[in-house]
């Protein structure tokens, strides 16, 4: 099977579940739904290859699941520390004003005023609300680089999300 160019990691494995070689995987986002709903993962440990998803359910904020070709616990231990990639292709679709994290690294963000507060280099979530972790632009007039900025992604602050123009704006002020 040939490697999609459009992989994207969803999780990591964290261990075996049980005695029968099923893994647990912490997923990089609170819904999971690409773990949940695609029955093709690429792990990639020892090398990266297409596995086959027999079931997969959420268990305490894990994702639990049972791969057709694992058969025991060991073989289950063996792939602790794998990365696990879906095709973004096979992403189901989400509803308007939802966004997958992996759609939102990498776009630019302004503020309201249209100055640049930096990019967006990765996502997390607090209990509350996902966070978006912006670089801040480079400023060579600056010695001393500026701190990341953690922004809530919400309503408040989250005025437009542009997939095309890879862009988000905020109203979010350069000293906050």
């Amino acid at each position: 099977m040939a490697i999609p160019d459009d992989l994207v990691q969803v999780g990591h494995v964290t261990g075996a579940y049980g005695i029968v070689g099923g893994i647990r995987v912490s997923p990089y986002s609170t819904e999971a739904d690409a773990l949940l709903n695609v029955k093709t993962w690429w792990i990639d440990k020892p090398t990266l290859r297409a596995v086959s998803v027999r079931s997969a359910k959420l268990h305490g904020g894990d994702v639990v699941a049972t791969l057709v070709d694992l058969r025991d616990r060991n073989e289950a231990e063996a792939l602790k520390g794998a990365t696990v990639q879906v095709p973004r292709s096979a992403f189901p679709q989400l509803e308007e004003g939802e966004y997958y994290w992996s759609d939102l690294i990498g776009l630019d963000v302004v503020n309201l005023q249209g100055e640049a507060l930096g990019k967006v280099t990765d996502m997390m979530h607090n209990g509350a609300q996902s966070i978006l972790r912006i670089a801040p632009v480079a400023d060579p007039a600056v010695e001393a680089k500026a701190p990341e900025r953690l922004v809530p992604f919400v309503d408040h602050f989250v005025k437009t999300v542009s997939l095309d123009k890879k862009l988000i704006t905020l109203d979010w002020g350069l000293d906050f």
